[in-house]
């Protein structure tokens, strides 16, 4: 079944120029973090002036804006969607909390426009952190989901304990 988004947004990605912006948000949930971080790849409004912070609102948060590239998540058949969020590597310390971290974070990817940005066009809920690279350059982040054929059937073991039925 096809992914159903706005007249808007399917008009702003068939044009040939437009002023339409898709804009990913993410928001990156770890135990070890106090609170969820928000995350926008748009600089859509200012948020404050001291210090220079751009942004995007989006539902009551404020998404922060950082130099994020983002492929969006694919929709295949038969396969658990999965995304790469590559962020610029602007100061020396931002891999420090990606090798710091030993269990994957929860990431959840919203794609809206930046004239909409209450209106929701995408949305992949509960992905995982699988894969966290860095270099001088960038940071890489792969976000999935396990797919549902590494889910073993039935889920528990046949045993007097748990089936006891099948040993009479």
């Amino acid at each position: 079944m096809p992914r159903l988004i706005s007249l808007n947004a399917r008009k702003a990605a068939h044009a040939q120029q437009t002023d339409q912006i898709p804009v990913m948000l993410a928001t990156i949930r770890h135990i070890e973090l106090p609170e969820p971080v928000y995350l926008s790849s748009d600089n859509t409004e200012r948020i404050t002036d001291e210090p220079l912070v751009y942004g995007t609102r989006h539902q009551g948060h404020t998404y922060l804006f950082v130099q994020m590239g983002a492929l969006w998540p694919d929709d295949q058949r038969g396969s658990a969607p999965k995304s790469t969020l590559v962020f610029e590597n602007v100061t020396p310390d931002m891999a420090k909390p990606l090798r710091a971290v030993l269990s994957p974070a929860s990431v959840d990817l919203t794609i809206v426009m930046a004239e909409t940005p209450d209106i929701i066009e995408a949305r992949y809920l509960n992905l995982k952190g699988t894969l966290g690279t860095w270099d001088a350059n960038s940071i890489s982040l792969d976000v999935g989901r396990e797919t549902f054929a590494n889910e073993p059937c039935p889920s528990r073991r046949v045993t007097k304990a748990c089936f006891p039925g099948v040993f009479r």
